[in-house]
């Protein structure tokens, strides 16, 4: 003999009133006020329009901890004939992990007799096999932290540009450096350069911001990165970002387009162990302004 939607879903509202007096403390039990209702509606005029899903959470505490873990629950109209949908998240979980927690959740959930209600027995798996889970999470997060602690990477970029002249432009520049704690400096003219060292995510995000959406004469002419078991500061060549302002060979009026003395520059790059750059730069080895 065929089950109803009908029947169904009566059985779902009493699936519900076993819940509730599980969890009958404020939030451990989370639907919508209309949810219960609605389906009471339908059950008195069974020829209606269906009513919405049932949907609801249940917050459970798992182990000494009491860490959270929620159990979210959307029934279809035909359940218990077909089965929930079950979804058990925690923010002290990893997303692998989750994945794995859901993956077996559903395995147990389908090997249970069909057309058993089985949200009551979902509750008590997720309770009795999340700690698992978790202590394998809190383990991978200190395995993880212990491997940043140990290996850090500093990373510098050098970065040529044509020229750097507008206001607005250097604006950008600086803010975006101090945002990302990186140091370096800008050379400002032409031609342009800019040095930024500092965590690897952070120099890459500044060269995107810097560089698009239309910035044409601009190249990354050299990557370091340097591994160290300490801080990364201490592989710092500067101290902050500086604004770097040298001498010019010209000046051409309100233009102000200028070419910087080059040798001013080497003789900086060479002060912060850096001298090799110029080539890089430049293609040609630099020489002293002096020599």
């Amino acid at each position: 003999m065929a089950v109803t939607v009908k029947e169904c879903l009566e059985l779902q509202l009493l699936e519900v009133e076993m819940l509730l007096s599980m969890f009958p403390k404020r939030g451990e039990f989370s639907l919508d006020a209309d949810a219960v209702p609605s389906i009471q509606r339908y059950l008195r005029n069974a020829g209606g329009a269906l009513p919405p899903q049932l949907e609801y959470r249940i917050a459970l505490h798992v182990g000494e901890a009491k860490v959270k873990v929620e159990l979210q629950v959307l029934l279809p109209h035909m359940y218990p004939q077909v089965a929930p949908q079950l979804f058990a998240r925690s923010d002290a979980l990893h997303r692998q992990q989750q994945l794995q927690l859901n993956t077996r959740l559903a395995s147990h959930i389908s090997s249970l007799d069909s057309g058993d209600l089985c949200v009551c027995e979902a509750v008590q798996w997720v309770k009795d096999n999340s700690l698992t889970f978790l202590e394998n999470s809190k383990a991978s997060s200190e395995c993880a932290s212990e491997e940043v602690r140990v290996k850090k990477m500093l990373h510098r970029m050098w970065i040529y540009s044509h020229h750097i002249y507008r206001q607005e432009l250097r604006k950008k520049i600086f803010d975006c450096a101090k945002k990302l704690n990186l140091t370096g400096f800008c050379l400002t003219g032409k031609p342009g350069v800019i040095c930024v060292e500092g965590l690897q995510e952070n120099c890459e995000e500044f060269w995107h911001v810097i560089r698009y959406p239309n910035w044409k004469h601009i190249s990354c002419k050299h990557v370091e990165n340097i591994e160290t078991e300490g801080s990364i500061d201490n592989l710092r060549l500067f101290h902050s970002f500086e604004d770097l302002q040298f001498q010019a060979h010209g000046d051409y009026g309100l233009r102000n387009d200028y070419h910087m003395d080059l040798g001013q520059f080497l003789e900086f790059l060479k002060q912060h162990q850096s001298g090799h750059i110029f080539q890089i730069l430049f293609g040609v080895e630099g020489r002293l302004s002096n020599n």
